[in-house]
């Protein structure tokens, strides 16, 4: 009896190995393409990079913005600041759209229509630097160096609809939740902060007359600025956080109840998170001291790749429409791009059948321009 359980058991070894050999992809460990950023400001509080759902990339040089189509490689300057010590400190795509919101160092969040080249209007709000941007539908949130986060309603001509105060420095970390029922915030002040979107509409006001909110959570775990946010995909009220230099932990926390789930110390600064949509893993990238990006398992966090090749940190990623490839710029005034996270299961069956019934697909090789 032993021996045949000793037998049932090494079979169901195998093929337990056998299973996992065949889930494990293929993540490449070089870039697919590097293309050069003069100019991109090192700078750990701004977000410069923002990836749209018409695979266009916009970046922010200085006081420019260059749009970068990543389908025919073509790049066009979609807006130059004309004050010469004014330069472009955020970037965020409006989901599903072709609009750009941009913030600058003049305190000015402008919104442009990137297919007209167009500047559509320009809104106040802040006294400082907009340093961070997210889209809720029609809603466009702003941080600032001022320490607070306004609610632009872009829909209507008083466009301010709201002031969210619970930051006491730069606000360098905003993201919506995918549902957009909340909003993470994250400031040079340590804090990650989490409110409720019914704020926007006065519901949690704390003075009514100005329409200014408290946050439903502030929580202090971090001891370094707090950049780098990402909810995921495939659970509720789950967001990531990451700690600059003093810090260096992802924390994981429950957006209804403020507990920490999770801390891991990734030994660097941490720049920015991205979650793979396709499978439970995040993506961080990092700065000092090892300019990498790194890939992990959750909830485990076993580390299951190392991106090198940046020279400088890794200020800023973002993630291509199908979820598949990820762009990092970092210090070193380059933008690469890394096949990290894999196809999408439908993508994967549907080309499965397509090469089953021996179809003669092309696919365009990808050419770095270095």
């Amino acid at each position: 009896m032993d021996v045949l359980y000793s037998s049932n058991r090494t079979v169901q070894d195998r093929a337990k190995a056998k299973s996992a050999a065949a889930n494990l992809r293929h993540i490449p460990s070089a870039p697919t393409r590097i293309l050069d950023a003069p100019d991109l400001v090192d700078d750990y509080y701004l977000n410069l990079v923002s990836w749209s759902c018409d695979n266009i990339i916009a970046v922010a040089l200085g006081p420019a913005v260059y749009l970068w189509n990543a389908k025919t490689g073509s790049i066009e300057e979609l807006m130059a600041l004309e004050d010469e010590s004014d330069y472009v400190c955020s970037l965020d795509w409006i989901p599903g759209g072709t609009h750009l919101a941009v913030g600058t160092a003049s305190a000015a969040t402008q919104l442009w229509d990137a297919t007209a080249l167009k500047q559509v209007r320009s809104m106040n709000g802040h006294s400082d630097r907009v340093s961070s941007l997210a889209w809720n539908q029609h809603l466009l949130t702003s941080g600032s160096k001022d320490s607070t986060i306004v609610h632009h309603d872009v829909r209507v001509q008083q466009h301010h609809v709201a002031t969210l105060q619970g930051h006491t420095q730069e606000v360098c970390g905003l993201k919506w939740s995918p549902e957009g029922h909340q909003l993470a915030s994250g400031g040079n002040d340590n804090l990650l902060c989490i409110w409720d979107a019914a704020a926007a509409s006065g519901s949690r006001a704390t003075n009514a007359s100005a329409n200014v909110q408290a946050p439903r959570h502030k929580m202090g775990e971090h001891s370094a600025a707090v950049k780098a946010l990402a909810w995921s995909p495939h659970e509720r009220n789950l967001v990531a956080s990451g700690g600059g230099t003093a810090d260096r932990c992802i924390k994981f926390t429950n957006t209804m109840t403020g507990s920490v789930l999770n801390s891991i110390d990734t030994g660097s600064q941490v720049c920015s998170l991205l979650w793979n949509p396709h499978e439970k893993e995040i993506l961080s990238s990092h700065g000092f001291s090892k300019n990498e990006l790194c890939l992990w398992k959750y909830p485990s966090m076993c580390k299951v790749k190392e991106l090198t090749g940046h020279t400088a940190r890794v200020l800023h990623m973002a993630a291509s429409p199908n979820g598949s490839s990820v762009v990092s710029a970092g210090a070193d005034e380059t933008l690469r791009f890394w096949d990290v996270f894999g196809e999408a299961p439908e993508a994967k069956k549907a080309r499965a059948g397509i090469l089953s019934q021996g179809s003669g697909a092309n696919f365009a090789s990808m050419q770095s321009i270095r």
